[in-house]
């Protein structure tokens, strides 16, 4: 029973995590049609500037708040500078441009902190258990996380669902060029789109930092996982990357945890320890062949014309 419960938070948590990366990347692929693959560069980039604020402040709060900013700032940066160009051209060139700001952070990344992983250290404050049911403990700290994300979750689908410029974006995401020809600005829409974006993975990433090796590359991995989250959940669709993200996170997290012990009755241990990550994410792209044959846009898609 501890296990369960533990291995569940676990898996909220992770999935708790992936919406917000997945949230962003969404957004931006349902509004704005572009593939964004360096948008597990500027999770990292959270990461790192949350890293580099909190050893500058001595603040864990202080720090967070300085990273976010500066994610939001370098997105609407990169944005601006990079991606409007990319605008009504292939996704080949999509994909092509943002696999070289792949390459781009990661050097950047190597000049600027060097190729070493950096530390965040849990704040004090969130560094001890907390008795969640009797005989149960679960670090602080990843408590934190889950209900931050939910904050987040919530205020995002209220922005999305109660405000102007909430309807804005999903007008965008349902038909773009009609609300170009109604007068909208449509290059400033995009523009804090992706700035949204980019603070979501920012944020994302800092608060995984303290749990990971801050390094070169940490957004890679999860931007895979995050892309399957809004094939299942559906392009353009918040609710929909909430749903597939709790999902993807939850199978990941208990496969790990549970899938040894059966493989282990009719593995010996070193395969079953081995075998049981991969049948994991086996079972994450086996759900999202199911949903893809069942549901081609996704649980949840955007109504797009």
């Amino acid at each position: 029973m501890l296990l369960v419960v533990e291995q569940f938070l676990n898996g909220l948590q992770f999935g708790l995590l992936l919406f917000l990366l997945a949230a962003g990347l969404t957004l931006v692929f349902g509004i704005m049609d572009l593939v964004n693959l360096a948008h597990g560069s500027l999770y990292m980039m959270g990461a790192y500037f949350a890293a580099t604020f909190v050893a500058w402040t001595g603040s864990f709060v202080l720090g967070a708040v300085m990273a976010l900013g500066a994610t939001l700032l370098l997105g609407i940066v990169l944005e601006f500078t990079a991606l409007r160009h990319l605008y009504g051209r292939d996704h080949l060139d999509h994909v092509l441009a943002t696999f070289g700001l792949i390459l781009f952070f990661n050097e950047a990344v190597r000049l600027i902190w060097g190729p070493a992983g950096l530390a965040l250290p849990l704040p004090s404050w969130l560094a001890f258990p907390v008795t969640i049911m009797p005989g149960i403990q679960y670090p602080a700290y990843r408590l934190a996380i889950i209900v931050v994300a939910l904050l987040v979750a919530l205020l995002l689908y209220l922005g999305v669902m109660r405000t102007r410029i909430g309807m804005l974006i999903r007008a965008g995401a349902s038909n773009r060029e009609m609300i170009g020809a109604l007068g909208i600005n449509i290059k400033l829409l995009y523009t804090l789109v992706f700035g949204l974006g980019a603070a979501l993975a920012g944020l994302a990433g800092l608060m995984q930092a303290p749990i990971l090796t801050v390094q070169i590359g940490m957004g890679e991995n999860i931007l895979i996982l995050a892309f399957v989250v809004i094939v299942i959940g559906g392009i353009g669709s918040i609710r929909g990357a909430f749903i597939a993200a709790i999902m993807i996170g939850l199978i990941d997290t208990m496969g790990r945890a549970f899938l040894p012990n059966l493989l282990r009755q009719v593995l010996n241990s070193a395969a079953a320890s081995t075998a049981a990550p991969a049948m994991s994410s086996m079972l994450i792209y086996l759900l999202m062949a199911i949903v893809l044959v069942a549901r081609p846009e996704g649980l949840f898609p955007a109504n797009r014309r």
